[in-house]
């Protein structure tokens, strides 16, 4: 089998990096290593990093250190560069990896010789409705999240690529300085512009936190504006549908609905982190006599959701509603042609 490494850039993460490095390790299948790797964090981020590895000598994680420059891009870089494995995933240290992730990932790139990059589907994990999020990412990633025609783009939370296609492109990824670029995009970019296939998996999935819709309008429209800066940067390169679109359709709602949620999962003591997986992981836990198996209140974690929220039948209209408009308006375009 194809060995799998996880890099995980990290700046102050100490909220989510623990349950990060759970779920990376709570696998089918053991990854080769994770890399976290620290850009120069002011909270407990290296520290506990450090006590998890102490604690769990058993697993693969490695804590690395990127001081010479703030920001994602080199943090990346500096983690895909000493990274030893075959495949090169790369999540966000707030991700939750389901339990199959990395035995799939290994199977997209075993099973298809020609892919060099892979992305797959989402989930917000601390938001309700998470089965019908995930339905709806999938929807459009698959169908509108494209380039050049139908080339498919990784999205940084949920990717990965071969350590011989990073190679080819680690010197032309753009730097970015003035930070304003999608970073997971121009490295699709880059693998297409070389001539390499990118294959989309609705069985990698991923669960990611909503914390970017908690942010102001003005930093979501900058964040959104990214979308615009990278292709503009990459001329050669095109697309027919702007993703970003449904994201505005859903950023009011989503922004209101999210603090609302947090509430709720406080209340009754729900870690949204640790219950995504929480079923996969009890099933793979009796299966290996682990006793996470035995956790008490297993049942708080698996299938209770409000459905009294303000917003949240709005919200699963606009997850399909406003895909279900594109693709129509895909297929009117494509019939015109």
């Amino acid at each position: 089998m194809l060995k799998v490494s996880i890099i995980i850039p990290a700046w102050n993460e100490e909220e989510r990096i623990v349950d990060c490095l759970d779920n990376a390790t709570r696998q089918t299948v053991m990854p080769h290593e994770v890399l976290v790797v620290d850009n120069r964090s002011t909270d407990r981020t290296v520290e506990i990093v450090e006590q998890y590895i102490a604690d769990h000598p058993d697993v693969p994680v490695k804590l690395l250190h990127q001081d010479e420059e703030q920001g994602l891009i080199p943090t990346r870089n500096y983690g895909l560069n000493h990274a030893t494995g075959d495949v090169l995933g790369r999540v966000d240290a707030d991700c939750m990896l389901k339990p199959d992730w990395v035995e799939v990932v290994a199977g997209i790139f075993t099973e298809d010789a020609e892919a060099m990059g892979a992305t797959g589907p989402v989930t917000y994990y601390d938001m309700p409705a998470r089965r019908i999020s995930l339905l709806g990412d999938d929807s459009v990633r698959r169908h509108t999240y494209r380039a050049d025609g139908g080339q498919v783009l990784l999205f940084g939370s949920n990717m990965a690529l071969r350590a011989s296609a990073w190679k080819l492109i680690h010197n032309e990824v753009c730097r970015d300085k003035e930070d304003v670029m999608h970073e997971d995009i121009d490295v699709s970019l880059h693998l297409l512009g070389r001539g390499l296939k990118t294959v989309y998996s609705e069985r990698m999935i991923c669960g990611i936190s909503a914390r970017r819709m908690d942010t102001s309008f003005k930093s979501f429209h900058n964040y959104m504006r990214r979308f615009k800066n990278t292709f503009a940067a990459h001329p050669e390169h095109w697309r027919k549908h702007k993703s970003e679109r449904t994201l505005y359709l859903m950023y009011p709602w989503l922004h209101v609905l999210f603090p609302v949620y947090q509430q709720y999962l406080e209340s009754k003591d729900i870690n949204p982190a640790v219950r995504i997986w929480f079923r996969e992981q009890a099933q793979l836990a009796r299966k290996e006599g682990d006793s996470l198996a035995d956790l008490p209140g297993i049942d708080k974690f698996v299938d209770e959701e409000p459905t009294d929220i303000p917003g949240l039948e709005e919200v699963e209209d606009l997850a399909f509603g406003s895909d279900a408009q594109q693709s129509q308006h895909s297929s009117e375009e494509t019939s015109k042609q």
